[in-house]
């Protein structure tokens, strides 16, 4: 078999997605007010940037892969209306409870699917949209998923990373002071979960950057990719237009 990185270590293959299974299923339950305190609320804004720059429209097919506790997939709904479809899925069993759970309290009935990326159960050229955030880091294949993201997407269709990346050069320092000294306590405090907010900051780090990620796309068979960096490249949104 072999090997990768689960953060900075490195681990067989075989063993990853279970090693990241774990993280989730630790931090299901804290994870949106996490995602508040560690952003200090920043990824709402970079997911509404998503949807804006999306270009969805009402009746087209969407699929939220790692979509977690169902944020993008609500806003999509609303954007694709009746006549539009949103397939809510992840490949963790806790994420996706806690995201179904949290979209049928908000009144939100979607397809929700358990389900790997890298080995998508839908036909080809079946979505106008795919979009992962966040999620992309923790595949173990992540050539395979992007592979599997174009062939399910309609031709003209399109997809949307959005993912932890590069910071510029001079947020560098502090932006690893934060990550790996001040993370990893909130993290104890609120999730009563060190190490799984360690594995964050390791997992950004072990990301590929804005050119590589950019570069993978087209190999996976995106025509035209479109990098726009936020809050200065601490998260990159790659668009891929399957030609």
């Amino acid at each position: 078999m072999s090997d990768t990185h689960f953060g900075f270590e490195t681990v067989d293959e075989s063993q990853k997605a279970s090693r990241v299974r774990g993280v989730f299923d630790s931090v299901a339950g804290k994870y949106d007010i996490m995602n508040d305190l560690m952003s200090m609320g920043l990824h709402r804004l970079w997911k509404a940037y998503t949807i804006a720059a999306s270009g969805v429209r009402e009746g087209q097919k969407v699929l939220d892969i790692a979509g977690g506790t169902g944020d993008l997939a609500q806003a999509f709904a609303k954007r694709v209306g009746p006549r539009g479809t949103v397939v809510h899925t992840d490949i963790n069993e806790a994420m996706l409870a806690t995201g179904r759970d949290r979209l049928i309290n908000a009144g939100v009935m979607l397809p929700t699917t358990l389900c790997d990326a890298e080995k998508l159960p839908f036909p080809e050229n079946t979505f106008d949209i795919v979009t992962v955030a966040f999620g992309l880091r923790n595949m173990t294949h992540k050539d395979k998923a992007l592979a599997e993201m174009c062939r399910v997407l309609k031709p003209g269709g399109r997809l949307l990373v959005l993912e932890f990346s590069k910071v510029a050069k001079p947020l560098e320092k502090t932006y690893d002071w934060y990550s790996f000294k001040i993370l990893p306590k909130i993290g104890k405090l609120v999730a009563n979960d060190e190490e799984s907010y360690r594995y964050l900051a390791e997992s950004i780090r072990m990301h590929p950057d804005q050119a590589t990620l950019k570069a993978m796309m087209k190999d996976a068979g995106f025509g035209h990719v479109d990098v726009h960096n936020m809050t200065g490249g601490v998260v990159a949104l790659h668009m891929g237009l399957k030609c």
